[in-house]
């Protein structure tokens, strides 16, 4: 039997060893580099109407290309401004240790697109909250470790990001760390948070409420009436830690001009919150809608056919514009996902994981550019 290791069997090892090496070094230079990604210069959004708006999920987007090729479709489509989320659990991993460099990406870019961005604060890091809680679960004792968050938020981003949310939807039990729900907790918050981030930028809009629409009734264990909880909010004397009132404004299968009831979810809805806050005398202060819209999942109950997704938006964001002066903006839910979510979560986008652009994104986008808006548009027509 010849040897593993004769003369010959060497010699051909070391050929194939040679050859190996060599279709690693060709891999090498074949393989290529990663793109390089330029802010590159100012642009302007063009639109017939600057409340137009899209709540962005840039949180979880790594890759720096696709953060700026989605907020290049944003100003592209003719939105004017957007809200992201900008988690104090992924920021502050340590007590006093910043890392601002995912957000710091995410807002160079959006600026250089010519958007005003609306910054969502929230989730709780494992050294602020008890072992195996909720990570949306803040307690009273950690209130003010929020407060020097939103402080150095906003000291960072100092003339560049002007307004910050404080929470999202804390009517909801889930929310609201997995607790039954607290208004007056909630204004506890929003308090040392409004005063933390006015010492930082006096010239910062601080937003409460964000409240999610539901019917709930006080004392169920899943959250409280949306107005029911605005109402506890003033009489817990909220109205002197907020600038603006962040709602939250979903169609379901109504249209968007369905007549507001107290007991019924729809977008109008947004108007009794408004008279709320006129009934405490906060009608000096305006509202913007951070969250909102309808999805056209083809099998979800509370979805709507596509069609009536794209006229129920573009009537969303007219009635926001000719008929609401109160509300500054409609930025409707949600524009990507960086990952596609399997479920009737993605009929709620604009365009795909892939860039795709959706119709609603299309209709959006001649709605934007269309001069007709302005001598009143014809939402009937577009249905």
């Amino acid at each position: 039997m010849r040897s593993l290791w004769s003369d010959e069997n060497r010699s051909r090892w070391a050929w194939l060893l040679r050859l190996v090496a060599a279709l690693a070094v060709i891999g090498i230079l074949v393989v290529p580099p990663k793109p390089i990604v330029t802010v590159g210069p100012t642009h302007q959004v063009v639109t017939t109407n600057p409340k137009i708006g899209v709540h962005t999920r840039l949180t979880d987007e790594v890759e720096e290309w696709k953060i700026k090729r989605t907020l290049e479709m944003v100003r592209e489509m003719g939105a004017s401004w957007i809200v992201e989320y900008f988690p104090w659990a992924y920021y502050e991993q340590k007590p006093g240790v910043y890392d601002w460099g995912h957000p710091d990406m995410v807002v160079k870019h959006a600026r250089a697109q010519g958007l005003k961005v609306v910054a969502r604060l929230g989730l709780v890091p494992k050294w602020a909250r008890p072992k195996d809680s909720s990570d949306l679960y803040l307690g009273e004792e950690h209130y003010a470790d929020f407060g020097d968050f939103v402080a150095a938020f906003v000291e960072h981003f100092k003339g560049q990001v002007d307004y910050v949310i404080v929470w999202n939807e804390p009517n909801l039990s889930l929310e609201w760390g997995m607790r039954p729900v607290d208004p007056e907790g909630y204004v506890e918050l929003l308090k040392v948070a409004y005063e933390r981030a006015k010492a930082a930028n006096p010239h910062v809009k601080v937003l409460g409420g964000a409240l999610a629409p539901t019917l709930a009734p006080e004392g169920n264990e899943w959250g409280m009436d949306d107005l029911v909880f605005l109402e506890r909010m003033y009489e817990a004397g909220a109205s002197p830690y907020f600038d603006i009132l962040a709602v939250h404004a979903y169609g379901w299968k109504f249209p968007y001009d369905d007549e507001p009831a107290p007991d019924r979810i729809d977008f109008r809805r947004v108007e009794l919150l408004r008279a709320v806050m006129e009934k405490y005398g906060d009608a000096d202060k305006s509202c913007l809608i951070t969250e909102g819209g309808w999805n056209d999942h083809p099998r979800w109950t509370r979805a709507v056919r596509p069609s009536e997704r794209i006229a129920n938006s573009l009537g969303a964001y007219e009635i926001a514009a000719t008929d609401w002066p109160w509300c500054e903006g409609v930025a409707l839910w949600a524009f990507r996902y960086p990952w596609p979510a399997r479920t009737y979560q993605d009929y709620y986008t604009f365009v795909t994981t892939d860039f795709v652009p959706k119709a609603i994104y299309q209709e959006v986008q001649q709605y934007a550019r269309d001069v007709r808006r302005d001598s009143g548009y014809d939402q009937a027509a577009a249905r």
